[in-house]
């Protein structure tokens, strides 16, 4: 079964709106057995609307659309598929109801521009809006289903979730689609896929294997497809298994769980505390941490000891060291570790002291050079890493490292 995705806006391809209906569909989509073959983003033009929904008759099973139905003259979508559909368009009592309801709960006027909502073409089947006054459309033609829904991303999941999806079910209930997601961290994607290489091979017709990097973080996504659910999930469950005996040290967590999330878990089940004294990732590592709940019951606090001064008077790292190694330097950072733990008196710290960039760099230590420690009861070891030029995208990429570091040395 295929599925396509039309968003129509002109603010979408100017970039002030963010689209992310697509993402929800797809999801929707792909969770009841639809493969989204293709997303297109086009402007408010007709002739554009009309070469597009023509370039999907045949195509796709079912083509969503958004956009494009507001009260505005703008708005050209219903009179543009009145000419796709070759029908005109007329009132409907029933959705003209819906917006006299919902604008004298208001204690608004129904104008002329809302009537104008409740026009709707001749041929379509009208989906419910309770909650806005734009109607979805459902249109069939030459083998294939369209359905036109308000670009308002609340309306739009209203109707996909209390009309759209329930009916495509019912419609079509021969395929069923599974995705499972590895989260890994520890190499980048092309050693990676050679390590995989084997184990993709040899995966069946109906598994597909997709590599998503981000920021040093690769998700692993599993796509199994077939018309025994059951059949699939035990096939998807059967390749993640084996995945953790080829990968077993690259993997943190499966789905969507985050390094910070899985630092918590681990730290809350082993009844263990947390600080961190950070110079080049500028608290990046503890917003990561604060970003989860319940992570007052186990992160005690950070210093961003940015400046050297900050270095020796907060966290009591000898200016002898500093001098003789470099703020940027194994000893430097054990030592900031260290003496973070003390001053919080927590089990475990993290340190990092590098050059983000873009400037800074030395042949000895080049721009994207991080030193990263972690202290605990138990010892302290450090690590150094060397990334790119971005200076942003090495922030995210050193307090990931970091709390990958940590994250192993709590399971170690």
């Amino acid at each position: 079964m295929k599925a396509e995705i039309v968003t129509i806006g002109d603010e979408l391809l100017i970039g002030q709106t963010v689209d992310t209906n697509s993402a929800f569909m797809g999801s929707e989509l792909s969770a009841i057995g639809f493969n989204v073959i293709q997303i297109t983003s086009i402007s408010d033009k007709r002739e554009m609307i009309l070469r597009t929904l023509g370039e999907k008759l045949g195509k796709a099973d079912v083509v969503l659309i958004t956009g494009g139905l507001g009260p505005t003259s703008d708005d050209i979508t219903k009179q543009t598929l009145c000419e796709f559909f070759e029908t005109k368009l007329v009132m409907n009592a029933e959705v003209l109801a819906i917006i006299e309801k919902m604008m004298a709960k208001r204690n608004y006027p129904v104008n002329e521009n809302n009537r104008r909502q409740a026009e709707v073409p001749e041929s379509c089947k009208v989906i419910p809006n309770t909650a806005g006054t734009a109607p979805g459309m459902w249109f069939e033609k030459e083998g294939t289903i369209f359905i036109s829904m308000p670009g308002v991303p609340h309306e739009m999941k209203h109707i996909m979730n209390e009309h759209v999806i329930p009916e495509l079910k019912k419609r079509f209930t021969s395929q069923h689609i599974i995705h499972k997601n590895i989260m890994t961290y520890g190499t980048f994607e092309a050693k990676l896929a050679e390590i995989l290489t084997d184990f993709e091979a040899g995966l069946p017709d109906n598994i597909k294997l997709a590599y998503l990097p981000s920021a040093g973080v690769i998700k692993l996504r599993l796509t199994g497809s077939g018309s025994n659910r059951e059949e699939v999930a035990k096939s998807i469950q059967y390749q993640v298994d084996k995945l953790y005996q080829i990968i077993p040290g690259l993997i943190f967590s499966e789905n969507e769980e985050t390094l910070e999330m899985v630092v918590g878990r681990l730290l809350v089940k082993n009844g263990k505390t947390l600080c961190c004294a950070e110079s080049c990732t500028g608290g990046e590592i503890s917003h990561l941490i604060t970003s989860v709940p319940g992570s007052s019951g186990y992160f005690m606090g950070s210093v961003v000891s940015y400046s050297n001064e900050s270095k020796t008077s907060i966290l009591d790292v000898p200016k002898e060291t500093i001098i003789r190694y470099g703020a940027v330097s194994r000893e430097t950072v054990e030592k900031m570790a260290e003496g973070a733990r003390k001053r919080f008196k927590t089990d475990f710290a993290i340190a990092t002291s590098g050059i983000a960039g873009p400037d800074g760099g030395t042949p000895e230590k080049p721009v994207g050079t991080v030193w990263i420690s972690i202290s605990s009861d138990k010892k302290t070891i450090s690590e150094k890493f060397t990334y790119g030029n971005d200076r942003v995208i090495n922030i995210r990429r050193f307090s990931y490292a970091a709390l990958n570091l940590l994250r192993q040395q709590i399971i170690s």
